[in-house]
């Protein structure tokens, strides 16, 4: 798909195309060298790779970067939700056949809303491939704190015209998920891949995944991917937490709990601490995190990645 200047300006990339099993492609970022250890982003909803682009041009020189759009996001296809079941096991599975496919042993992961259930659902039967672990507002467990507003986008007929229609769930993120605001520009390229009804389905069908339902269809694969998440106590993980990031690192030992790392407030280290008495089969918490004198998210992303 070509892309207006403006967008290629901030968006610099090669188009990559990965054919997948069920014969739809999935576009996907490859910038850096191929020798370079490879480290994949992973987006959400209702956004593209285009979400990582200066991320990922900051790392290039260290990094093998890989970015894919999830299909029917960004610039992968768009089949038909009769062509495709968009939920959460189906995604993970068509990352993992890239991954497999671009012949990656171990890799680091950056994931991000929709990106963290995807990515660790994906691999949760072998996270000793994840070197490292980046979580930017993400999860992958199951949970009712949703907004009034994502709730609205799930009725049915009337949240599909809002958000397919009116663009009611990727346009008003471009201005309610930002704190500083962004330029017409950034919008626009945040925008470009969903212009009109069938560009946004997979943006309804992420919603309507969310398992809020008792027998919702994707509950038991979610369930079973947040039991699996306690296998990840050896891999060093950053993460957002609301308004701030947590730059810890745990270790498990028959209920004991060993924490280290830095944290950007006192208040952190103590609710960190709760968090793990908090675990189940915990015995004892030894805590020995720091506390930084200045966070700089991108300079920790370099030091953890």
């Amino acid at each position: 798909m070509p892309l207006p200047n403006s967008i290629q300006r901030e968006y610099p990339f090669n188009q990559n195309l990965y054919k997948l099993n069920n014969g739809f492609r999935i576009n996907y970022v490859d910038h850096g060298e191929k020798d370079n250890f490879p480290t994949i982003f992973l987006h959400g909803n209702p956004t593209w790779s285009f979400f990582y682009r200066k991320l990922i041009l900051s790392l290039k020189d260290t990094y093998r970067c890989i970015a894919p759009d999830h299909l029917g996001c960004g610039l992968s296809d768009k089949p038909s939700s009769a062509e495709f079941k968009y939920n959460l096991e189906e995604h993970s599975n068509n990352l993992r056949q890239l991954v497999n496919t671009l012949g990656f042993k171990r890799f680091n992961l950056v994931v991000h809303d929709w990106g963290g259930a995807i990515g660790l659902s994906a691999f949760r039967e072998e996270f000793e491939r994840i070197n490292k672990l980046v979580l930017l507002n993400t999860a992958a467990f199951i949970s009712s704190d949703v907004p009034k507003r994502i709730r609205f986008c799930r009725i049915p007929i009337i949240g599909e015209i809002f958000v397919r229609l009116l663009n009611g769930f990727a346009w008003p993120a471009t201005w309610m998920a930002t704190k500083k605001g962004i330029s017409k520009e950034i919008k626009n390229g945040f925008l470009y891949p969903y212009k009109d009804w069938k560009s946004r389905l997979a943006v309804w069908k992420f919603v309507q995944d969310i398992p809020l339902e008792e027998y919702h269809s994707t509950k038991k694969f979610l369930s079973e991917t947040e039991k699996s998440l306690n296998q990840l106590y050896n891999t060093k993980i950053l993460a957002l937490d609301k308004k701030h990031f947590l730059k810890v690192k745990t270790k498990v030992l028959d209920g004991r709990i060993f924490i280290t790392g830095k944290v950007d407030e006192p208040e952190e280290k103590l609710k960190i601490t709760k968090i793990a008495w908090e675990t189940k089969g915990a015995r004892s918490v030894r805590n020995d995190i720091k506390i930084s004198e200045k966070f700089n998210f991108k300079q920790s992303a370099k030091d953890l990645l």
